[in-house]
């Protein structure tokens, strides 16, 4: 495959794609088009990793679900490597680890390496969860051997190094391999690459071990506007990635710049980090009774001033929040939901049980919640945050504002 002068990143996708279909060497699942392609010979390129001495120095290894990188997948849990893969465009978080049962076989193993595996044998693995990626696998649908890296176009193999990046999970020489046939290895111009590209140091194909010796940049985090070696994100983007959301509020909390370029103004102002002294924050930290709340031993119940009433409470649907630290006061959680925009409509706050209660107006309002706040740290902690199995008892003591 030849990428012609003038070849926008998607006309070379197009060739590439077209090529392996009309040559005979795409493989399952097909037509390849769209996809990270699989190909004739995709398992004999996996299995070269067991070569490379980075493969070996590797104990966690971060591969992308793709079926062409199934034998990689393999690989990692035959040598007993811990592996991770992203979640499903990243909708409950960044990463899963593959858990296989005890006592696996090599047939359990093969199972755990494809995505069924992936969704039946893996865990959540939470923003706090301390992961160190030494080795990172990804697919392409065509790379160049200066190490220069073109994929489907959705961006988030970009955006995964990136917010590994944000996370510490891994570092600048941290090695990043693609899995491709000989044929996916051509000359790209380098105009067409942009800043947030990932670019590769190892490329596997049936025949070849290359090398890339790259010197280009990898992105160096999320910088939320658009800036030099980033990744960026679009309000729409945020909205799809709940994860995201995580990653912001942290790297608000931390005083960095997280302004989108596409922000609403009027959001980007509510968005903008705010410094505080050490007697601000200690105010703001500390739990407060206020018009509508109340606040008793450890149980603090707080009513939507907007809504005194709760007008229909009876249909209201419960999100609880759990593994709450012991260390956090309602006023953090308060204000994380208001980040998030998923200020309830009451807060039932049992800080010493770490957990909370939040009413919602109807199911779907809450199941947007949940969605929105999967991979929330606190205190240092990842949250939990479902839909309550069962309601509150209805003998339950509240202190409703109106009293």
């Amino acid at each position: 495959v030849r990428s012609p002068a003038g070849a926008s990143k998607q006309d070379v996708r197009e060739r590439v794609w077209d090529y392996l279909e009309v040559s005979g060497l795409a493989a399952f699942p097909r037509p390849v088009h769209g996809r990270i392609p699989n190909f004739e010979g995709s398992h004999q390129a996996c299995c070269s990793i067991r070569a490379l001495d980075v493969f070996h120095k590797a104990n966690e290894i971060k591969v992308d679900p793709d079926k062409p990188l199934e034998g990689v997948r393999l690989a990692a849990l035959q040598a007993r490597k811990t592996l991770l893969v992203p979640t499903p465009r990243l909708r409950t978080g960044l990463f899963n680890k593959i858990v296989p049962p005890p006592g696996a076989t090599k047939e359990m193993l093969r199972i755990c390496a494809t995505s069924q595996g992936v969704k039946d044998f893996s865990v959540p693995i939470g923003l706090d969860g301390k992961a160190r990626v030494d080795l990172v696998v990804v697919g392409s649908v065509a790379v160049s051997e200066k190490g220069w890296r073109i994929g489907k176009g959705e961006g988030y193999a970009d955006m995964e190094y990136a917010m590994m990046v944000s996370m510490g999970a891994v570092q600048e020489d941290t090695p990043v391999i693609t899995i491709v046939h000989d044929c996916q290895v051509i000359d790209i111009a380098e105009e067409l690459l942009d800043d947030h590209d990932l670019t590769v140091d190892y490329i596997l194909t049936p025949t070849r071990t290359i090398k890339t010796n790259c010197k280009r940049m990898k992105p160096q985090g999320i910088m939320w506007h658009k800036a030099s070696y980033c990744a960026t994100v679009s309000y729409e983007m945020l909205g799809k990635i709940p994860v995201l959301k995580s990653l912001r509020y942290r790297e608000k909390q931390a005083g960095k710049d997280v302004i989108l370029k596409d922000e609403h103004p009027d959001l980007a102002n509510a968005a903008k980090p705010t410094v505080l002294n050490e007697k601000a924050m200690a105010e703001n930290t500390r739990p407060q009774a206020a018009t509508g709340s109340s606040q008793i031993g450890q149980q603090y119940i707080e009513n939507d001033s907007l809504s005194p009433r709760l007008e229909g409470s009876g249909t209201l649907t419960t999100v609880y929040v759990g593994n709450i630290p012991p260390s956090t006061r309602v006023s953090e959680l308060k204000h994380a939901l208001r980040e998030f925009h998923a200020t309830p409509l009451r807060l039932n706050w049992q800080g010493a049980q770490h957990r909370a209660f939040l009413d919602y107006k109807d199911k779907a309002t809450a199941a947007s919640v949940v969605s929105s706040l999967q991979g929330l740290s606190l205190g240092g902690k990842t949250l939990q945050v479902e839909l309550a199995r069962n309601q509150r008892n209805k003998g339950q003591v509240e202190i409703n504002s109106q009293k």
